[in-house]
């Protein structure tokens, strides 16, 4: 997305308020549960999903995941019950509980008797043994052999084990801690586990534990439990859907399935093409100094990436075309994600959402709405040639009914619009609302969407390795609030 936005510093609350019903807009419609508590069942005994650290605390993938749906996307407080894992499921089929979150695998006798959300990870099962075992190196050496295995009654892994040795060499534990303490202890030979809370497992006891490298089953997905029927499977979804879309899913499924969230790009430096032509996003200011959203947000996603930014002043007219062909690493230039550009550059996630307005005169009459405007051939529309802006306006009046007149910037285009030597101006409400905070009395902006919600992303060259830390890193932005920070002080003038 092009546009000059010289006065979005000084836009009032608005702005914010556009963009806010935007993002929720761009959320896929989300429901908002009023506040409503959601008692969640949860054993605390199952790393990394859900269990004590060493203060107590109950933390795991599971906890950041459900606060961060209730708490940011679907407006719901998590009551988390301890409850053994015995019996879980049934009791969350009876209504005891809203929902139940314990790594569970999604099957089909389950789905008999609970509704399961989408999978949100993907898995293998597979063995842990004591670290230096030597008596076997394979799974079929275990099984050839007459070791035991522990494992949790009533778990598929149960069911694994059961299928890989016969019950008499079973040995079943109350939970998965107690099972490896009897690994380490050398009362048992192996424990059947899936591969992420293993790597859990391993992760903190590595001198002590490992996994072995077979799997042991095909990939299984796990999945949230609900009662039959509940309305809250649907929210869920479209939660863990929102989540996949804005890489917060991948981030937290990093930090708790890897133990890294974020990659380490060792000081590497990125090269950045910015035009410095293009507030709020990126401009010199008063007093000569590069300044704008790119320069706050890849400043702090390279902070968290340990990256060096390295700014390239780059006019906008070639700017994809250069990151195509591998001239800069990235270009941070408000770039709508369009699936043209897609064919020559990969985009981030997106960072902002915004749809495409019309910008008129304050005291307009002969016209009040988009019908209208297009109705009369006489009117002009101006916008910035090049920029999504200026497509849809060819798309509105026609590309050569000699309607459309091109501007340098958008900031000049407004100006012929306030002289009256054009009558309308193309423009996202967001930047829209900005012009008009500060010229109320001579613009105003046309109620209708000219466009659904366009969004907003960084560009790379294609294959680009940096991507998916960029994407990880907006997720953590966005998890911990600095992305909105951000957006707040660039895109409606508010500093916190």
């Amino acid at each position: 997305m092009r546009k000059l936005l010289i006065s979005m510093l000084m836009a009032a609350l608005l702005a914010l308020t556009s963009l806010a019903a935007a993002q929720d807009e761009a959320a896929g419609g989300l429901p908002d549960l009023g506040g409503r508590t959601i008692t969640i069942a949860v054993e605390n005994a199952y790393k990394p999903f859900n269990f004590l650290d060493e203060n107590g605390n109950p933390v795991g993938w599971d906890y950041d995941v459900l606060n961060y749906i209730c708490g940011q996307l679907l407006n719901c407080v998590p009551e988390y019950v301890e409850t053994a894992w015995d019996g879980m499921i049934l009791a969350v089929s009876n209504g005891e509980f809203d929902m139940a979150a314990d790594g569970i695998t999604i099957k089909d006798d389950r789905k008999e008797v609970v509704d399961f959300s989408r999978g949100y990870v993907s898995l293998v099962q597979r063995l842990i043994v004591r670290a230096g075992e030597d008596r076997f190196t394979t799974v079929e050496e275990f099984v050839a052999g007459d070791f035991a295995v522990g494992v949790q009654p009533g778990t598929t892994n149960y069911f694994v084990a059961e299928e890989l040795v016969g019950e008499a060499r079973l040995l079943g534990f109350d939970t998965f801690p107690i099972a490896v303490q009897a690994l380490i202890a050398g009362d048992v030979d192996a424990v059947v586990m899936d591969d992420v809370a293993g790597q859990g497992y391993v992760g903190e006891q590595a001198e002590l534990i490992a996994l072995l490298g077979e799997p042991l089953t095909a990939e299984e997905e796990l999945g949230f439990i609900f009662p039959k029927g509940s309305e809250l499977v649907a929210a869920f979804d479209a939660a863990l859907n929102q989540m996949e879309a804005e890489f917060t899913l991948q981030y937290f499924n990093n930090k708790w399935f890897t133990g890294t969230a974020l990659p380490d790009l060792g000081g590497a430096t990125v090269t950045v093409a910015i035009e410095n032509g293009y507030p709020p996003f990126n401009f010199i200011d008063a007093d000569g100094n590069t300044v704008g959203w790119d320069y706050d947000a890849v400043g702090e996603i390279c902070v968290r990436l340990n990256c060096t930014p390295e700014y390239i002043e780059t006019a906008w007219d070639g700017m994809i075309i250069a990151v195509g062909n591998g001239e800069y690493d990235m270009a941070a230039d408000g770039i709508t994600i369009k699936e043209d550009r897609k064919e020559i550059v990969d985009f981030s996630v997106p960072y902002v959402s915004l749809v495409q307005r019309l910008l008129v005169r304050a005291d307009e009459t002969r016209f009040d709405t988009v019908e209208g405007f297009v109705a009369d051939s006489a009117l002009l529309v101006g916008s910035q040639p090049g920029t999504t802006n200026y497509f849809v306006a060819e798309e509105l009046v026609g590309a050569d009914s000699g309607r459309l007149q091109g501007f340098d910037s958008f900031s000049i285009a407004v100006q012929a619009l306030i002289a009256g030597d054009i009558d309308a101006v193309v423009m996202d409400d967001v930047a829209g609302q900005g012009y008009v905070g500060v010229n109320a009395d001579q613009i105003k902006m046309l109620p209708e969407a000219l466009t659904s919600q366009e969004e907003l992303g960084f560009i790379f060259s294609k294959g680009s390795e940096l991507v998916v830390p960029f994407n990880l890193a907006l997720a953590e932005m966005t998890i911990d609030g600095t992305l909105d920070s951000i957006n707040n002080k660039w895109f409606a003038g508010v500093s916190e």
